[in-house]
């Protein structure tokens, strides 16, 4: 970075950075944008996310507590924040986190369709599938559902050749 004491284009070229996978890169780069005196809770929220991908879920928790701190209730940060419980299979703590955040009126499609999948996970498939409806037609809804009970079958069942793979589930859309 030609000017490296930019912090927008480092938050910037960080936030990039963790958007293509490069987690620790991504994290370096976002510690230089952010400073203790102007602190920002979308770096703090992006810089906890590339700790998740790290499994360093512990710290990653801590910064997003910072960002909370600084911008209490955030949606997007305890979606983040719900997704890093899910990580460690605190399933029980995440659904609660995120249906904080789900609570939001600013909850957007990507945290119902967090939610629907931690429900889902607990085997609750038909609550997971009311949750997916809110976005997506009935049909893609209940093959999201179906996808993700076919998935959880199959990791306690052995897994063969002629068992017919499943569909992928479509995705949440951004409208």
């Amino acid at each position: 970075i030609a000017n490296p004491g930019n912090k927008a284009l480092l938050a910037a070229y960080g936030r990039a950075l963790a958007d293509n996978g490069n987690s620790q890169a991504a994290f370096d780069v976002l510690s230089r944008a952010h400073s203790p005196d102007n602190p920002d809770w979308r770096i703090l929220s992006v810089q906890g996310t590339t700790l998740d991908k790290l499994n360093r879920h512990e710290e990653a928790r801590r910064y997003y507590a910072s960002a909370l701190r600084l911008a209490p209730d955030e949606p997007s940060v305890l979606s983040n924040l719900g997704l890093s419980y899910m990580l460690t299979k605190e399933l029980p703590k995440a659904e609660e986190t995120l249906r904080q955040a789900y609570a939001s009126a600013r909850a957007d499609t990507r945290i119902r369709q967090n939610l629907a999948l931690v429900v889902g996970l607990q085997g609750r498939f038909a609550e997971a599938e009311t949750i997916v409806k809110a976005d997506l037609p009935a049909d893609e809804a209940a093959a999201n559902v179906a996808y993700l009970r076919d998935m959880l079958n199959r990791k306690d069942g052995p897994r063969t050749a002629s068992r017919a793979a499943p569909t992928a589930p479509v995705v949440a859309r951004d409208d």
